[in-house]
Order: C-alpha cells, then structure tokens, then sequence
C-alpha cells in the first residue's frame, strides 16, 4: 500500500523581505542572500534527492543579479510558484486593480526568468482576500497555498510586533498578519473555493496540528529543538500520528532562515533562530525529513495538487465577502 503524500514548499523571502516585514532600515535598497542561500539549499536538497516548490517574490526576478539562482532553482527539477511581486503582508487589503497588477507582475517576470509558468500561490504572511481569490481563478491559477488555520494567529503577531522596529501606522497595516483567532476553525483539509460553476479555485491550507490547531513546521521545530531535541520529536510525532488518524495529507512549510544560521547570513544574525548554526538547523531539517518520509511519500505542491484532484471528491466552499 502506498504512502500517503504529504507536500514540501519553501516560502523564498530574501533579506529585504525579512527587513520590509519587521520594520528594519535600509531594506529599500533590497539586500539579497541568495547568492548564498540558493547553493546551499540546493546542496541539501540533493543529498536527500528531494523536489518541492519555491515560491518566489517577483522583485527578486526582477533585478539581474539574482537571476542565475532563480534559475538554478528551476533547473534543478523544483516548481516555481508566485508569492506576489512587493510582499506585503497587507495584501488582503488590495483593490481588485492592485491585485491583477501585483499577481501579473510577479506571474511574468518569474516566468521569464525561470522558464517556468507559476501555477500555485501563496500570500506573504498568509495574507489571502476574496479578491485575490477572484484574480488567481480568473488567472487559471491551479491552487492557492494561503491559509494557516491556526487558533496561535494573534499570538504570533504579538510577537512579531514586539520584536519588530515597526511604526504604529505600519503595525496598523500588518494588524491581521498570521490570521485572526477564528481562522483556526477553517478547513484544515484541502477544498475548492467556488465562485460559479465554472470557476473554482484549489485550496491548499498549511497543516497544523489536527484537532489542536497548532503550527508544526519547521520554524516551529526548531524553536522546540532550542529547548530539546527529544521534545521536538515527540511534537512531530504526534502531529504524525494525528495527521494520519484524521486522514490529513500535510502541506509542510520552510523558510530560508529556517535551514541557514547567522553564522552565513551575519546580516541578521541578530532575527530569533539565527544564534543556531547552519549546520545544526540541516541536522533538524535531515532528522524532520527522515522521520517524515517513514510515513508520507514528500513531493512539491503541484504533484500534490494534481493527486488531490484526480483521487478526491473536495468540499466546495463559497469565496467569502470579506476575509
């Protein structure tokens, strides 16, 4: 009998990115460790002969010097997916214009420079609106990637604002970052947004936890593993062994800061998780991926998506008026 499958997805913010979101001087100028960072992970993920999916910020397509790492990702087999053009995290609260310029602009610059035609989405800091919905089924887009359904949303943000450099008015715009409370109660398992009986949308949530509705990816794990490696273990095993009860397939989430310490990227040596080495964040992330792919066969999120579609009878959900 086969394994269930469960899908891999890394969210690729670079260095502006992080500064923009936390509020942090200087991002303007759009400082990048790719240069490092794509080498490095596309070393680790050929050791454990693993493809998943990138989803990339159309301003880091857009300047020349990132190109051959962008590049790189593609030719090395992983899927490309589109995750926005400027990363705000204030994306829900775009007009339909802004949305089909922000998506566009990401969808062609990342295709040209990939070779690669982006099918998923996913919203900087799960950002997700009916509008944007609306353009991605409109775009043909096959699945949106953009829930969190976590009951922890408000807590994370409380954090999030009190480590952050970000002014009252910028806090005001990042006010529904990681999701509202009542977000934890939306479906954990995938599901068709409709809009008419032609257009329907794929969602694919982030997993967390069944029936506890807490976040176990990597971020997670790792801050766990701070305390100690053994309760790490056992966090992910029962989130295992309850995705397997309730016949969940994950969708399980990276970010670059989650396999890379300050110790190469010394420009935020000073972000939470950063005082861990590289070296040891790619034993967690070896020791997380072994343990899963005991029980799950890990693919990208596209494979994933089309498995769902052929094999499942998904709910369908009707786009809400506001999110």
């Amino acid at each position: 009998m086969s394994k269930p499958l469960l899908s891999l997805s890394l969210d690729l913010d670079n260095q502006w990115s992080y500064m923009k979101i936390h509020g942090e001087a200087g991002w303007e100028k759009f400082p990048s460790y790719l240069d490092i960072f794509v080498p490095h992970i596309l070393k680790v993920l050929d050791e454990l002969n693993l493809k998943i999916t990138f989803f990339i910020v159309g301003q880091d397509a857009a300047f020349e010097q990132n190109h051959a790492y962008l590049r790189a990702l593609a030719d090395a087999g992983h899927e490309i997916a589109n995750h926005s053009f400027k990363h705000e995290t204030w994306l829900h609260l775009y007009s339909k214009e802004e949305m089909k310029n922000e998506i566009d602009s990401a969808h062609t610059i990342i295709e040209k420079v990939t070779g690669k035609t982006p099918t998923g989405f996913r919203g900087p800091g799960f950002s997700w609106s009916s509008t944007l919905l609306e353009v991605l089924s409109e775009k043909g887009y096959a699945y949106d990637a953009s829930t969190l359904p976590t009951i922890i949303g408000p807590l994370a943000r409380l954090y999030y604002f009190s480590t952050s450099s970000l002014s009252k008015e910028e806090k005001e715009d990042r006010k529904e970052i990681f999701g509202k409370f009542s977000d934890g109660f939306r479906r954990l398992k995938p599901y068709y947004w409709k809009f008419t009986k032609q257009h329907k949308l794929l969602e694919l949530p982030v997993t967390t936890m069944p029936v506890f509705r807490i976040p176990f990816h990597l971020s997670y794990l790792l801050f766990i593993s701070n305390i100690s490696i053994h309760l790490m273990m056992l966090y992910l095993n029962i989130a295992i062994f309850l995705c397997k009860l309730t016949k969940t397939e994950p969708s399980f989430l990276l970010h670059p800061l989650d396999l890379i310490g300050g110790d190469q990227i010394t420009s935020l040596a000073f972000f939470p998780g950063m005082n861990i080495s590289s070296d040891r964040k790619i034993f967690i992330f070896k020791k997380v991926m072994k343990k899963l792919g005991k029980h799950f066969t890990l693919t990208n999120m596209n494979d994933h998506v089309t498995a769902i579609k052929e094999r499942t009878v998904l709910t369908s959900i009707a786009v809400p008026t506001a999110s």
